[in-house]
């Protein structure tokens, strides 16, 4: 559903990624670790089509996104760290029009149903997403990608700067979509929801994919010495 073939992208005197070979099926969570720097985020803008790869090829639902740009936004969803909503219009207001935007106009009662399937409390459905915490707006979020019916959801540091209860309550929404079948690739530091979360997860450095574990595989102090690793590599080449 997701998959990168000799993906490359050089800026400059910078290879940001190095020949990435990676795919992800239905219903896997990959999780992608990496110390800042490691190539992450241009990874993501590379499946998102942002960016154009220098060399290789990156294929949603088996279309090669480059050649196919707004069919494959058509089945793909995006939550980035910070996710963008209109802050004065409602929760409800603001996946009643990005749902409109791929699916039609839903019916009010499907827009609340959905709300509630993505867990943002009912007593928020109609406050202005400006009062809105983190998690609430994250929230949103997957009740769009829940409206697009997404087969494909990638996310860019979603957890970063949540607390507990509401890092656990967005690791139990990706749990939901998983079971409906949605291939996601979600790059974070929380090596603890990685190994929770995840059915695989990859450590990246230097733009290069340098180990791969199945998460029920590895225990965590064992991906914390790899990722440790890793990380303090980085720093005796600074």
């Amino acid at each position: 559903m997701i998959e990168a073939r000799n993906l490359t992208k050089i800026y400059g005197d910078l290879t940001a990624v190095r020949e990435l070979n990676l795919e992800i099926k239905e219903g896997e969570v990959y999780c992608l670790l990496g110390p800042n720097g490691a190539g992450k985020t241009t990874t993501v803008n590379l499946f998102m089509g942002f960016v154009a790869p220098s060399d290789g090829k990156v294929f949603i639902n088996g279309m090669d996104v480059s050649q196919n740009a707004r069919e494959t936004k058509r089945v793909l969803s995006y939550i980035p760290e910070n996710l963008a909503l209109y802050p004065n219009l409602t929760g409800l207001e603001n996946l009643e029009f990005f749902a409109g935007l791929s699916n039609g106009q839903l019916a009010d009662s499907d827009l609340k149903k959905l709300l509630n399937e993505a867990g943002l409390q009912q007593s928020a459905f109609d406050q202005r997403v400006s009062g809105y915490s983190k998690g609430m707006r994250q929230k949103v979020g997957i009740a769009i990608a829940l409206a697009k019916d997404s087969k494909a959801l990638i996310l860019d540091e979603p957890t970063s700067g949540l607390d507990p209860q509401a890092s656990n309550e967005f690791a139990r929404l990706l749990g939901i979509l998983s079971e409906k079948g949605v291939a996601i690739l979600m790059t974070t530091h929380d090596l603890f929801r990685a190994r929770e979360t995840g059915t695989r997860i990859g450590i990246m450095r230097d733009g290069v994919l340098r180990r791969e574990f199945n998460a029920g595989d590895v225990k965590h102090d064992e991906l914390e010495q790899v990722y440790l690793e890793q990380v303090l590599h980085n720093l005796e080449e600074a």
